[in-house]
């Protein structure tokens, strides 16, 4: 089973694989699947959470797949970790017994938790979209080819 950051990160990049392969057409979650080099087990949950929270968007069909839902820029990291239920930081931390862990530690955690959900908020799949892009050089550069590929299309190569 995995731990809630676990499933957070790896629907931040299921979402991301999509943005990126996608353009525009389905992905299926096989294809994302190899290159998350992960077990499609662990993704399905993630897929079905993320198109019922209208993130993306179920294709059916053989060239069915997942579409980007909304607009990149209209996602944010806080959308996707309430998609798959990642939940807050301090959520199911036991309270502190002693009056130190009371007065320092517990509320130090609700100030982490407070400042992680900021973040969540304040990142939104364009900015990963766009830092992706930054270090992503098409495939046919990479083999020394001519790189006339669609930029979305390209494999993500680093």
């Amino acid at each position: 089973m995995l731990r809630r950051s676990e499933k957070l990160l790896l629907a931040i990049e299921a979402v991301l694989d999509v943005a990126l392969h996608g353009g525009g057409t389905p992905v299926s979650s096989r294809a994302v699947a190899e290159r998350q080099n992960t077990a499609r087990r662990y993704l399905e949950p993630a897929f079905q959470g993320l198109v019922k929270a209208g993130i993306l968007a179920g294709v059916r069909g053989s060239d069915g797949g997942y579409v980007l839902a909304r607009e990149r820029r209209r996602i944010t990291l806080a959308d996707i970790a309430g998609a798959v239920g990642a939940g807050r930081l301090d959520e199911g931390i036991e309270p502190a017994s002693s009056p130190l862990g009371q007065k320092v530690v517990t509320p130090l955690a609700a100030e982490l938790a407070d400042g992680w959900e900021n973040l969540l908020r304040g990142v939104t799949l364009e900015d990963l979209y766009q830092r992706a892009r930054a270090t992503q050089k098409p495939a046919a550069k990479a083999r020394g080819g001519d790189d006339s590929q669609p930029p979305g299309n390209a494999d993500f190569v680093i």
